[in-house]
């Protein structure tokens, strides 16, 4: 697999700097004019967002609130939401429609739960109410067997299959060492059916050499998670030490080298495990030096850009900003295109919307939702 440290890119340059609710900018890039709308703010450190089917936002708020978004205004925060552990990293992050929401109002969401050893992180099944002021049938469908006292690395995304089951990524909590250690599910992916029940074909179904929810090992802490609509292929995007950030293809029972392998050094500088290779651990399609701190990943499929069909695009929240990773046919990374970079804040989250247009979550103490859509410009 093709790696590459660096790539060169542009930055797009914006219009203003910082823009009120309900008002946008028009910013320019390598290809179209795009406009950046806020839908919203006020939002305390948003981690997530989801399109709702007649086009509301829900979103999730890390101190442990969910709320909707329409036509600009801001509800007050759902009820019965679980008691999450907000503290550091922690607290309410992913959130996930069921396919079939528009008539089951099925969802899932992951939070940093705590209990007497300390926190870990939890997904969850729940119905939002007729009248979205609540949530019903609460459910926990995996939970973490080892609680710790750190506060970081959680992961935690959620990617729905297209038979509908669940993969749930996992950080290593701040302990490298559980990554490599198959009897913990720090560190990994996760896959486990609607109902919290193991896949048939998960690699370690029978729970004899491995926990029988893992899917793949070795991954530092995975905050974005995502399939490609086209071809159904899942991807991860993880945190690296200082430098190492990596984009992955996790495939069933294989290693992905954290802390054994990494293109990252500690904080201190020191390294950090046995170089960059090693024979029987996977090498990441992708990995940035310096590190540009990943949120969430998604794959381009949408018809109001053709132009960044199949682009990844990643939240960055280092350098506050939208990477859009280009592919050539063969599906490797070529080029970097660097959006927005320092304008609107720490990027946590990006979604690709029904009608193409894209999604962001801001993670600040007054955070926004923004739109971005094709700007109705002359030359495009």
């Amino acid at each position: 697999m093709k790696r590459v440290s660096a790539f060169h890119f542009a930055a797009a340059l914006v219009c203003a700097g910082s823009i009120p609710a309900n008002a946008a900018d028009t910013v320019n890039t390598q290809g179209p004019a795009v406009r950046v709308e806020k839908l919203a703010d006020g939002l305390d450190h948003p981690w997530a967002v989801e399109v709702l089917p007649d086009g509301g936002y829900i979103v999730t708020e890390r101190p442990g609130r969910m709320r909707i978004i329409r036509d600009g205004k801001l509800s007050d925060p759902i009820g019965n939401v679980p008691k999450v552990s907000a503290r550091g990293q922690g607290g309410l992050l992913d959130i996930a429609l069921a396919p079939d929401f528009a008539t089951s109002r099925k969802l899932y969401f992951t939070a940093a739960m705590a209990n007497s050893q300390g926190s870990g992180t939890e997904a969850f099944s729940a119905m939002l109410s007729a009248d979205e002021k609540k949530l019903e049938a609460v459910t926990p469908l995996f939970g973490m067997r080892r609680f710790t006292s750190t506060n970081i690395h959680y992961g935690s995304r959620i990617a729905i299959a297209r038979d509908g089951t669940l993969f749930i990524s996992v950080g290593d909590r701040g302990d490298r060492d559980r990554s490599q250690d198959w009897q913990d599910n720090a560190g990994a992916i996760i896959h486990i059916n609607a109902d919290g029940s193991i896949p048939a074909d998960n690699p370690f179904k029978d729970g004899g050499k491995a926990l029988p929810e893992l899917w793949s090992k070795g991954h530092r802490n995975p905050q974005g998670i995502t399939f490609d609509a086209k071809d159904g292929k899942l991807y991860t995007v993880e945190h690296g030490a200082r430098g190492g950030d990596e984009i992955n293809q996790p495939e069933a029972g294989k290693n992905y080298g954290w802390p054994i392998i990494t293109y990252g050094r500690d904080y201190s500088g020191a390294e950090i495990g046995e170089g960059t290779a090693k024979e029987g651990l996977e090498q990441p399609l992708q990995y940035w030096d310096p590190s540009i701190a990943p949120g969430a990943l998604a794959v381009y499929r949408g018809a109001m850009f053709p132009e960044w069909d199949g682009d990844f695009l990643v939240a960055a929240l280092k350098f506050q900003l939208l990477s859009r990773m280009q592919r050539d046919k063969s599906g490797a990374f070529v080029a970097e295109e660097r959006l927005f970079e320092g304008n609107y804040g720490r990027i946590r989250d990006v979604v690709v919307a029904p009608d193409g247009a894209l999604l962001m979550v801001t993670d600040e103490d007054d955070g926004a939702l923004l739109r971005v859509s094709r700007a109705q410009a002359s030359n495009d």
